[in-house]
């Protein structure tokens, strides 16, 4: 068994190194060698587990790759999210259930307290949740009417996803991975490590505009809402309708950009490496960036100036999120902070909960990824594993959502759109990459998308047309746009919707019913002096992965 993790090891790093912009010699070789590694983790799988267990394993790309049982699946509800500003008030009584603390005196805490604090989420995992199945017992009409409620919208949504299919369109112009994506009207904006902003036209899937001017690369986009591009304008005597977006850069400096003239109009120097950023639309709005030292920032889109700098986290920020009023950070450590915007001119940040890397278990160590998307009182996490992580931040219980079969698959973004949760995969063992998709807020497994030679996806952003068409795209090694086609006609290359029925047997976990299983987020670590110096040159490439998904 240490053979098979020292292999998986490997393919983590060999995972990272094929994302970097240049690379040595020595990584070269390594890169050379995952035909060989693939090819010896099948075999060793095989010997170990039986060829019921690797169903998701092949030795190189000559071999056939699996084949999956395939269904009909389904499509998505309205999001039952609800508003964010309702969030908050209950917030005094939760006090008393998890009263806040300063990040770095929390993360300092242990022992006992974090065993109790354990116990105390295992307990709570177990109870009524909307995200898990709820156990027939007899238990009165309530709960049977809440289950036949359950059970009805699952079916409908199943049946309006019957025969989904997708149309992809390649977007070709960067020279490097894509690295964050947003979506504006008709308009997809894409960010990369080639140091460039592009803006696409969706409908032609033409190039409109290259926003040129950072000498770093690209780490993060977020669009602000239209009412906040107003007075921006206004205040250039540019067009009411100008739309805007933000950049930023491991040059340390978020951009706003005009889209229609193709211009920078303000920068603004962070004096730090901007490796994730968020628009929090209140009173008169907010930007809020973190760095690769894990500091939060918040700057005034009204004067632009810094109200508030926060040594917020261990390792860089990887991820920052706003939901109403509420900030949500993540960072490569695993930690994941809570903060509410007071709207006030100084420190309008309020730190409310920070959960760490031992409650969320998604310690990565430096270079590591964590990404997250809020929902009322959750946090979808996903940070490289076969796992999507769910944290309600309020009392710090953890559950896990299977999102692949194999333990070498990875998760590296989750988004939210409509009723759909959607977690990306790739599998480090063959290459594969794939869209799961589940319901909300149910959290079931509903289908599979993916295709051959599907590239790895490492950011998304979603739209509905006005006739509710999905409208998705997709970046990291390709940038590609997903149109949903009418359930007639069907072109070559068209993606259809598929299940995948081991993980249709994947029902939401509380933390404490798989503590075994996590035993294997952890063997990266176990390992030679000569592994632990492998494992540090991947700190390098860590910095294109540190972007906010919108």
């Amino acid at each position: 068994m240490g053979e098979v993790r020292k292999l998986q090891k490997k393919l983590r790093q060999i995972g990272s190194l094929e994302i970097k912009i240049s690379l040595s010699p020595e990584e070269r070789f390594k890169i050379s060698r995952k035909a060989e590694l693939r090819s010896r983790l099948a075999e060793l799988q095989l010997q170990l587990s039986g060829p019921q267990q690797t169903l998701g394993i092949v030795a190189d790309g000559k071999q056939e790759k699996m084949k999956r049982q395939v269904e009909d699946a389904p499509e998505a509800l309205p999001s039952q999210t609800p508003p964010a500003s309702k969030i908050l008030k209950g917030e005094e009584k939760s006090k008393a259930q998890a009263t806040p603390a300063p990040a770095a005196r929390q993360r300092e805490a242990g022992g006992g307290a974090e065993i109790g604090r354990r116990q105390e989420r295992t307990a709570q995992a177990k109870v009524s949740d909307h995200c898990r199945d709820v156990s027939g017992d007899g238990a009165g009409s309530a709960t049977e009417q809440l289950l036949r409620q359950q059970e009805a919208a699952f079916a409908s949504l199943k049946s309006s996803w019957e025969k989904a299919k997708f149309r992809l369109r390649l977007l070709e112009g960067h020279n490097d991975i894509v690295t964050c994506v947003v979506a504006v009207d008709n308009l997809v904006v894409s960010g990369s490590r080639d140091t460039t902003v592009k803006v696409w036209h969706v409908p032609t899937a033409t190039e409109h505009k290259n926003l040129g001017g950072h000498t770093g690369g690209v780490t993060c986009l977020s669009a602000p809402p239209s009412e906040y591009c107003k007075k921006l304008a206004s205040s250039l005597s540019l067009s009411e309708k100008e739309r805007f977006i933000l950049s930023g850069s491991a040059d340390c400096n978020v951009k706003i950009w005009a889209l229609s003239i193709g211009q920078c109009v303000k920068s603004i120097y962070t004096f730090n490496a901007v490796t994730a950023l968020c628009f929090v639309p209140e009173e008169d709005g907010y930007i809020i960036t973190g760095s690769d030292g894990g500091k939060v920032q918040a700057w005034s889109w009204h004067t632009f100036e810094n109200c508030q700098s926060i040594n917020a986290h261990q390792e860089a920020v990887t991820s920052i999120q706003s939901q109403g009023p509420l900030v949500f950070s993540g960072s490569a450590e695993g930690g994941v902070s809570v903060w509410e915007n007071r709207c006030s001119d100084r420190d309008p940040l309020k730190l409310l909960h920070h959960w760490g890397e031992q409650v969320t278990g998604c310690g990565g160590g430096p270079g590591g990824r964590l990404t997250l998307s809020p929902r009322g009182d959750t946090v979808f996490l996903s940070y490289g594993r076969a796992w999507l992580k769910i944290l309600h931040w309020r009392t710090g219980t953890m559950s896990r959502l299977t999102n692949h079969n194999s333990i070498t698959g990875v998760t590296d973004c989750v988004h939210q759109t409509g009723g759909l949760l959607i977690g990306s995969c790739y599998d480090l063992a063959n290459g594969e990459s794939s869209l799961n998709l589940f319901s909300l807020p149910q959290c079931h497994y509903l289908a599979s998308l993916t295709w051959p030679d599907a590239p790895r996806i490492l950011c998304f952003a979603s739209w509905t047309t006005g006739s509710g068409v999905h409208r998705w795209v997709t970046g990291g090694h390709d940038l590609i746009v997903w149109e949903q086609l009418p359930s007639s006609g069907k072109l070559r290359g068209d993606v259809t919707v598929r299940r995948d029925s081991r993980l249709e047997s994947c029902l939401l976990e509380s933390e404490g019913d798989t503590e075994d299983d996590e035993e294997t987020d952890d063997f990266e670590d176990e390992d030679d002096d000569n592994e632990a110096k492998d494992g540090a040159d991947d700190g390098g490439s860590g910095s294109w992965l540190r972007c906010v998904l919108q």
